[in-house]
């Protein structure tokens, strides 16, 4: 389990990414609602076989990425978060070799522009995955953007978890591994 002081600090900064979209908490329930569904995010999560976590610091949490290795039901299991409608998804879902990044939250560091790549990646390379897989809004332009430039591909849609909106599914493919650095 998480220390406490770092389940708040990720809290907090969850918060303050979601902060900075205008009438967002109003959207969800206030703040204290948003807070609380991003604990129980987190701890669901934590409960996942190979739950994994990265985090980066700098004078403080710049970010974090977690998430954890795809089983051959983890796209559709109703806890996972994935329920992927096509054809393509079905063999994403039944390669055992999938890291699924769950959550990528970061705060904009002009010096640290790579952070959030650099994140998933060491997820994805510590678990000796291939191949990452995360799930975007499609009103999230800046996210999408965002992942597409780090070369994350689309690979079709899904309903994401808890929502009742379409969501893009990317996939990161790692032919070649990026230097460990520690």
């Amino acid at each position: 389990m998480l220390a406490d002081g770092l389940r708040d600090e990720l809290a907090d900064l969850h918060m303050e990414l979601r902060a900075r979209t205008p009438g967002e908490f109003a959207r969800c329930g206030g703040r204290e609602q948003v807070r609380e569904d991003f604990l129980s995010h987190l701890t669901a999560r934590i409960k996942r076989p190979g739950f994994a976590l990265a985090v980066a610091e700098a004078n403080g949490l710049v970010g974090c990425a977690f998430g954890f290795p795809a089983r051959g039901d983890s796209f559709r299991r109703p806890d996972s978060g994935w329920s992927p409608p096509g054809d393509d998804l079905d063999l994403l879902a039944a390669c055992d070799n999938v890291f699924v990044v769950t959550t990528l939250l970061v705060r904009s560091q002009p010096q640290e522009k790579d952070v959030a790549r650099r994140l998933a990646e060491r997820l994805i390379i510590d678990h000796h995955a291939s191949l990452g897989a995360t799930l975007v809004g499609h009103e999230d332009y800046a996210s999408l953007a965002s992942l597409r430039s780090w070369g994350w591909q689309d690979a079709g849609e899904s309903w994401g978890p808890s929502s009742a909106s379409l969501s893009r599914v990317l996939v990161l493919p790692l032919t070649e591994r990026p230097p460990t650095a520690r």
